[in-house]
């Protein structure tokens, strides 16, 4: 294979029909993908197969650049995926030696306070078409604990107001079966009844719709939390596409939730995923402890 061209959409088949990736998955395999080959075209290296020796210069290069440490992970994760790729498909001699993960950044994690999700769901009152969606996105994201992506993709045969029930199309596939209840069966309800048959009639299925009527995208619910975030007075720096998944895990914990049960509610294959965030909460009561005066 030295001297060629890899050929990068043969890899991308294999991740997204047989080992059932996300398109975000994808679309970040493929970044890092691309800037590895600037990194060899700029230092006139072959950039297949890869060398031990390229793929260090490659990822410290990354860590030079600013890069946090979980980004240069993932590039070398990618590297190493291709690498796998390439052998199992006969077009390397053999996968040889294998980029080294880098440790993981450890931080502690952003998880909005109860307080700060009242505020964030008051600040999506209101009665005009976009208001309702908002506050069901919002309600349904900490409600549910959903991931943004699992929220733009429900379709309205998904969501079920009489049953009390939501089907979710997880990572991989996996789909999962939520409680629709309280407070956000009643929000989700009323999107229904006085908001979504509002905006521009376009051919979509989507629960949640764009003011021109097409459906949202993983995007489009990032930003509207964002938004929403803004007007409640949090900081930008703690809302990203998980914080509604997070903070509904933690304050599930917190309240007396077995993992067994979160487990199920969040989707994850493995306990050891759900596990992390009993270690979240005792970080965080760890900072409550050294920081509250009256702790």
């Amino acid at each position: 294979m030295t001297g060629q061209v890899p050929d990068f959409h043969l890899f991308f088949g294999y991740l997204r029909f047989e080992r059932g990736c996300s398109e975000n998955t994808i679309n970040a395999y493929g970044s890092d993908l691309r800037a590895w080959m600037r990194y060899c075209e700029n230092n006139g290296i072959d950039p297949s197969p890869p060398s031990p020796e390229t793929i260090s210069g490659f990822l410290a290069c990354l860590t030079d650049a600013g890069r946090s440490k979980s980004s240069v992970q993932r590039s070398a994760a990618t590297l190493r995926s291709w690498m796998r790729f390439l052998a199992a498909e006969g077009l390397l001699n053999e996968e040889g030696n294998l980029p080294r993960l880098p440790s993981r950044e450890k931080k502690l994690p952003q998880v909005l306070t109860e307080g700060e999700i009242d505020r964030l769901l008051e600040a999506c009152e209101g009665e005009d078409p976009v208001s309702l969606r908002d506050r069901a996105i919002v309600e349904l994201g900490y409600g549910c604990g959903l991931r943004a992506g699992e929220i733009a993709c429900l379709a309205l045969d998904d969501v079920g107001i009489q049953s009390g029930f939501v089907r979710i199309k997880g990572k991989g596939g996996k789909e999962r079966i939520v409680p629709l209840v309280g407070k956000v069966r009643g929000r989700v309800e009323r999107y229904l009844e006085a908001g979504r048959g509002h905006f521009p009639p376009e051919d979509t299925d989507g629960f949640f719709v764009s003011r021109n009527g097409r459906a949202l995208r993983r995007e489009d619910v990032w930003r509207i939390v964002r938004k929403r975030g803004k007007a409640a007075g949090i900081s930008e720096s703690r809302l990203f596409p998980h914080i509604l998944r997070h903070s509904f895990a933690t304050h599930l914990l917190r309240r007396g939730m077995d993992l067994r049960t979160l487990q199920e509610l969040l989707g994850h294959s493995s306990i050891m995923t759900t596990e992390k965030y009993t270690h979240f909460d005792v970080e965080l009561r760890d900072v409550y402890d050294k920081s509250h005066p009256r702790a």
